[in-house]
Order: structure tokens, then sequence, then C-alpha cells
């Protein structure tokens, strides 16, 4: 078996809270050590290997984290398949976050609706089981993939993102409006907190702030900065 993992290094985006004026979170984003994509890193990623790769990912966030002087949330991606493939998918995450002095009640796992999740209701218990050690979970991409109904009906995530592709031009583009208010409707009604992925424009912008979103996540705010926190940018509201 080829275990060759390839060198990886980290970039981090800001998550906003525009009323409250802050940070409310950085996502970790791998990238090569070259600056390459995480597409481009995985591709070297032997298909034996991708779930213990998606896990050292998670460990070394932390620390690269810390190292950075990271003191609030921490969004890291998650593989829903590796919770299955691996018994320390989580756990080892958990040990190195007490281990490195981070409260592990400010980590987010981000569930890619892009993989398959084979069985829902094992799933949900699976992360339900992890959430009593602090951990909080979140489904990145919401309305991108086939699963995110699926997840949201079995489990109920800390938090939403919806999907850059629901995002662009909403402004001007009724069926996504449309969509997009069923889906904060629902989050509202389930006690979910959303977070509009992908922003890049100040109408796009806008126009959730019309709808009542407080986070947000885009280069409108802030592009992810490779090995350091860049500083958001906090646009005015004027409704």
């Amino acid at each position: 078996m080829d275990l060759f993992l390839p060198n990886f290094s980290f970039a981090f985006q800001p998550i906003v809270n525009v009323l409250a004026g802050q940070v409310e979170a950085f996502e970790v984003l791998v990238r090569g050590s070259n600056g390459e994509s995480a597409s481009q890193v995985f591709q070297k990623v032997h298909e034996a290997n991708r779930y213990c790769f998606d896990e050292t990912l998670r460990v070394n966030a932390i620390r690269n984290a810390v190292d950075l002087g990271v003191n609030c949330y921490l969004n890291l991606n998650f593989l829903p398949r590796s919770i299955e493939v691996s018994k320390t998918a989580v756990s080892s995450l958990i040990e190195v976050a007490k281990e490195s002095g981070f409260p592990v009640n400010k980590i987010f796992l981000e569930v890619t609706e892009s993989e398959v999740i084979n069985d829902f209701l094992w799933f949900a218990k699976a992360i339900n089981y992890y959430r009593n050690f602090g951990v909080n979970f979140a489904i990145d991409d919401f309305g991108a993939g086939f699963s995110g109904l699926n997840l949201l009906a079995e489990f109920q995530p800390d938090s939403i993102k919806i999907d850059m592709s629901l995002v662009r031009n909403i402004d001007s583009h009724g069926p996504r409006q449309a969509i997009v208010r069923g889906i904060i409707r629902t989050c509202q009604d389930l006690g979910i907190d959303i977070i509009a992925e992908g922003v890049e424009t100040d109408r796009e912008y806008q126009w959730f702030c019309e709808e009542g979103i407080e986070l947000f996540q885009g280069y409108f705010f802030a592009k992810p900065g490779f090995e350091h926190l860049p500083v958001a940018f906090f646009p005015n509201y004027e409704p």
C-alpha cells in the first residue's frame, strides 16, 4: 500500500458577525506547501489513505491555529465517512485540542455534502456522541449536493453554510431567493444558525442582511490568508 502523504499547509478565512462587528470564526482550508488548492492536494493522496490524511489535517490544523493565536471558533472540514472508517477520526482531534489548550467547544466540524453517507441514523448517533464532548457540527455547502435535506432531517447541526451557488447574484435571481428564504425559515424553526458563504458583492451582502442573516464568509470580507490570519472587512448595512 502506498503510504505517501503530500506536503500541506493551511489558509485561514474569517467568518464574520456583521451585527457584532467581529470575527466569529476562522475556517481552516488545506493548501499545498506552495499554495496549491485543496483539490490539488487531495489528488496526490492514494484512495486508501484518504481518511487517514483527512484526520491528519484536522489534528495539524488545531496546532497551527493555536500557534497563530486563534481565540474564536475554528471550523474544520470533515469527510462524513471518516467517522465510519476510523474510530479516532474525532477523538484524536479532541485529544490534541485538550493538549494544545484549545477549547473543544470552540471547534466546528463542517460536514461536506459531496460524500455519500450510507447510514444516516448511525451517522447522527455518532455525531451526537461527540457533541457530548463539546464539538459543534455544521453542514457545509448546503444546497450543493444531494444529502443536505436528509442530514437536516436526521440530525440538526449547530449551523449550516448556504452554498455559494445559491448565493451568487441572489439579489437579482428570483428562484434562488425563493429557495434560500425557504432554507432560512426551516433553520429558524429548527434553531440552526445560518452562514452565507461565498459572498462577493455588496448587493449579495445587502440581500442577506435584509433577510436577517448576520454571519458571512467570502471574498467580500476577506480572502483566505495563507499561513496567517487575514484582517476582515466590515461593511455598513444600509436598509
